[in-house]
């Protein structure tokens, strides 16, 4: 069975700079993550390949990240555009770079946007994509989310790590609720990414996971859950193939081929790795 992390990130920050990264609680992500750290991951995982996602709105990120897709370990990039300027144009050019052949897909850093509604301006232009858009929200930006994706039926929309369930927070009810309205939308579907960082970092255990888990597979179906690591993020409350470990053991046997592989070939690389 084919494994595919649908949710990676790589940076050098001499490009482009990782602000948000606290030296002081982050420390195990304080550094360059580059395609051979990403590779040893895989092997450690089980992983056969990855999607690169942009981690900051940057043109020269999204250029990097399709140089770095010359390596095995890189299935595709989520990359960065202006999705208030000419969307066809800047698609054009980035497919013309070096690696310009894995763009698979656009996403926003929506939820640190200085404009808490980014996600409805009317100036935005979805319906020019011919890739899926990456939401990335925290979990009260769910109804923005939900209205965007009704509003554009023939744009594809990968909801990231599940719309982050307040999962520390102990109280689901109202993340359960908006995901089921945007789990209502066929054009939507989600990455089984995550979540492990919205728990206490140094104190959770699986079973704080299976609530959420159980929820999204319910709502999107298990063939609209994508698998992804969400390295090396993931590494600040646990490890690539612990999560690997705790997938296959909360998401059921007969669903493991899609959600691991399937799914995420068919939405990001047209069935080519199925």
């Amino acid at each position: 069975m084919t494994v595919i992390d649908a949710h990676a990130h790589l940076w050098q920050r001499a490009h482009t700079p990782q602000d948000w990264i606290d030296s002081d609680t982050m420390p195990a992500i304080d550094r360059d993550f580059w395609v051979d750290d990403l590779a040893r991951m895989q092997a450690e995982a089980g992983i056969d390949g990855a999607i690169l996602v942009q981690s900051a709105n940057s043109a020269q990120e999204t250029r990097d990240l399709l140089a770095a897709a010359a390596h095995p370990s890189v299935l595709g990039v989520v990359g960065w555009i202006d999705l208030e300027g000419d969307v066809r144009r800047q698609l054009a050019d980035l497919r013309a770079l070096p690696g310009g052949d894995h763009l698979v897909g656009i996403r926003h850093l929506a939820h640190v946007d200085p404009d808490p509604g980014w996600l409805v301006r009317p100036s935005l232009q979805f319906a020019a994509l011919d890739v899926p858009f990456d939401l990335v929200v925290h979990a009260p930006q769910l109804e923005l989310a939900a209205q965007v994706a009704q509003r554009h039926p023939q744009t594809t929309f990968v909801l990231d790590h599940l719309g982050n369930p307040p999962i520390a927070g102990g109280d689901l009810s109202g993340w359960r609720r908006d995901l089921a309205r945007l789990a209502a939308l066929p054009n939507v579907v989600t990455k089984l990414s995550g979540i492990t960082l919205q728990t206490s970092w140094n104190d959770w255990t699986i079973d704080d996971l299976r609530e959420p888990i159980a929820v999204a597979l319910d709502a999107f179906g298990p063939e609209r859950v994508l698998f992804g690591s969400d390295w090396p993020l993931l590494l600040l409350a646990s490890d690539g193939p612990s999560w690997v470990d705790i997938v296959r053991e909360l998401v059921p046997q007969h669903d493991h081929a899609a959600v691991l592989g399937g799914n995420c070939s068919r939405v990001y690389l047209r069935g080519t790795h199925a």
